[in-house]
This record gives structure tokens, sequence and C-alpha cells, in this order.
């Protein structure tokens, strides 16, 4: 199956919002629902799930061509495997010239054993972890700016500290690649 790559950073934030952080947003917007929270509330809580769905989204996706399956507990580069355009990928393909644009291509089309460490050169080469962790942080950004507008409480706390705790795993990446 051919891959089209005429997909840019852009779209590919726009699927996060549809999928990944969509089910996020849903969630915290809900449970406000649930436990008789205001409307300002309640889409403070809801952009608080988009910003942070995305960010944990960017952050898997990167754990998936940067990281050790030891410290993942699961077995690396399969979206690469099924052909997904992960950021770090749509990055690469806007960085690279055009002999590794078309090595690239060749690799996502025709995934074998071995082209997880040839793209990984290809990410390496082309410096694709650092701006994309950069990503996870604005997002966990937006997302804190979300909770501030919430009043203190336990729940408020937590949230903060999930974000908290992504930041650290996301400083342990680039730390670890």
């Amino acid at each position: 199956q051919r891959r089209n790559f005429k997909f840019s950073g852009d779209d590919y934030f726009r699927v996060l919002e549809m999928k990944t952080a969509e089910l996020f947003a849903l969630s915290c917007e809900l449970a406000a629902f649930l436990s008789g929270a205001t409307a300002a509330q309640r889409s403070a809580l809801r952009r608080f799930g988009l910003a942070f769905g995305t960010a944990y989204q960017v952050w898997d996706d990167c754990v998936d061509l940067f990281g050790t399956e030891a410290a993942a507990g699961k077995s690396l580069g399969t979206d690469l495997a099924k052909g997904k355009l992960t950021l770090p990928i749509l990055l690469l393909w806007e960085r690279a010239n055009g002999t590794d644009r078309a090595r690239l291509e060749a690799l996502v089309q025709n995934c074998r054993n071995g082209a997880l460490s040839e793209v990984g050169a290809l990410l390496s080469k082309y410096q694709t972890l650092a701006p994309s962790l950069k990503s996870v942080h604005n997002y966990l950004e937006i997302a804190r700016h979300a909770l501030g507008e919430l009043p203190e409480s336990r729940g408020r706390e937590s949230l903060l500290g999930v974000t908290e705790y992504l930041a650290l795993q996301t400083d342990a990446l680039g730390a670890h690649a």
C-alpha cells in the first residue's frame, strides 16, 4: 500500500485532535458534567483534555521511534511498520534532502527488519527529536493554562501532577535518546 507524504505537521495535529485528543477531551468533559461543574469549568477541562491528549500522543509517537523496548514496555517501530506518519517522521520528511526523502519513502512503504535503525539514522541526521519533544511541552503548557481557569482543588492538583509526570517522561526520553 502506497503512503501519501502530502501530509503536513498541521494535518497530523488535526488528526490527533479528532482521535486521541478527542477521547481525552470527552473524558474530561464528561467527568466535569457528571460532577456538576459549571459550563466554564467543563470548557476548561475539555481544553485540558485536548491539549493533554495531543501531548500524550506526540510523546507516544516519539517513544515508538526513539525509546527503548525496556523503558517503553512494548515493541518499538510499530507505527512505522503500519505506515503511520507521526510527527518525527513528518519533520524528517520536511527537512530531508531529495535522496533521503526517497529513502524514507521506500522504508515506510516497504517496512522490513532493519528499517527502524535506518529511519533512526535519518531522524538523528535531521534532528527531529528535539522539536517533537518541544511540541509535547508546548501542549502540556496549554493544558496547564486550561487548568489555571479552575478553582483550586485536589482534582486540579492531580491533573497538574499528570502534566508534570508526562513532562518528566518527555525530558527523560530526550536525555536517553
